[in-house]
């Protein structure tokens, strides 16, 4: 169910909305690969009549599962925007879709929490990465290990 507010009980009151929304009702349409949101999202608000304007203001915490973009690492990061603030206009070219005196604030919180998404996600800020791997074999034994000349060696010995 959308998180759907009716102006005419904010006319009289300051509403306080706690509880969940799930991930299908936020309908993220993620198509990255480096993160998802499986688990619901949780909310506390506080949503008050503010002249011809709605005001919202509290916190989102959502667990993200991610990809590090470094070694590949599948790990969750906890996305907390704990001052949310959104300004909403009743009236005017900025005006928000009413129905029936209801605003549906999901779309704007859904927007506030695809801003706060990792551009590149980290498991940790030290990730090296990918481990390389070596295409040499280490020498038989009995043999001599194969030195390289470097290129900078021959160019060195270049009388300019």
């Amino acid at each position: 169910m959308a998180l759907i507010v009716n102006l005419r009980l904010l006319s009289q009151e300051t509403l306080f909305l706690q509880g969940d929304l799930s991930p299908a009702e936020l309908d993220f349409g993620l198509q990255d690969a480096m993160f998802q949101i499986t688990q619901p999202v949780a909310y506390d608000l506080e949503v008050a009549m503010v002249e011809d304007a709605l005001l919202v203001r509290g916190q989102l915490q959502a667990t993200l599962d991610c990809e590090c973009v470094r070694c590949l690492q599948r790990f969750t990061q906890l996305l907390n925007l704990a001052e949310l603030t959104i300004h909403l206009p009743l009236t005017g070219d900025e005006a928000v879709t009413m129905d029936n005196d209801n605003v549906d604030l999901t779309p704007f919180l859904r927007e506030d929490m695809i801003l706060e998404f990792p551009q590149h996600p980290l498991c940790k800020p030290e990730c090296a990465g990918l481990k390389k791997t070596s295409e040499k074999q280490a020498p038989a034994a009995g043999e001599k290990p194969e030195l390289k000349v470097s290129a900078w060696a021959e160019l060195n010995k270049l009388k300019l």
